[in-house]
């Protein structure tokens, strides 16, 4: 919505400049018009007495992000499931690092600056043990602060799209060991059985 009203020159409406700003009736109807084609019909009732988009607004962020305190206990929350976070063995890359973005995008929508090199340090220390040793490497040889979430969640892509290979050989190779096996010990069961006939 935000974006929206920036876009339509009408954002003014409900974060003037400054105090002294006089709002135009025209962008506040516009903005006003902003807001109610963005949220559901459910809530148009409860916000239709408000009478200026800054009030309308205001009520929106009181309602869904809370008001201080509340916005303060909701990231505090959120830190602690972040930094709790670590990836199952069972879990993909892009299962996991959406898990990571959700988190992020909830601290950063509530105001929380989260750092981009937290966020990679954090990827890097939560990682299941197959990928410890990718990320033991990017730990010493990276530098961490310049490195993106995106770049960290492609090289562990990569780790996995490779490790996803060598075990489908491996796989290969053992099916490969019990055919030759089998083979074996059908030939051995004919020389059993020749032996014998023989005798």
């Amino acid at each position: 919505m935000k974006v929206f009203m920036q876009a339509h020159g009408v954002w003014e409406a409900v974060e003037p400049r400054n105090a002294n700003t006089t709002v135009d009736t025209k962008k506040d109807k516009m903005a006003l018009a902003a807001i109610y084609q963005g949220i559901p019909e459910d809530l148009l009732m409860s916000l239709a007495e408000k009478k200026t988009a800054k009030e309308t607004w205001e009520a929106l962020k009181t309602r869904f992000v809370g008001a201080d305190r509340v916005k303060t206990a909701r990231i505090q929350t959120l830190k602690a499931e972040f930094e709790s976070l670590t990836m199952k063995e069972s879990e993909g890359v892009d299962e996991f690092a959406m898990k990571v973005d959700n988190i992020v995008s909830s601290m950063r929508t509530l105001g929380d600056t989260v750092e981009e090199a937290y966020v990679v340090k954090k990827l890097l220390r939560a990682v299941s043990t197959k990928f410890l040793q990718l990320a033991s490497t990017l730990e010493q040889f990276g530098d961490l602060n310049e490195m993106t979430v995106e770049e960290v969640i492609g090289r562990l892509k990569s780790h996995e799209e490779r490790m996803k290979g060598h075990t489908e050989s491996d796989d290969r190779n053992l099916l490969l060991t019990y055919q030759e096996w089998s083979e074996r010990n059908k030939k051995k069961g004919d020389g059993d059985s020749k032996s014998k006939s023989h005798r």
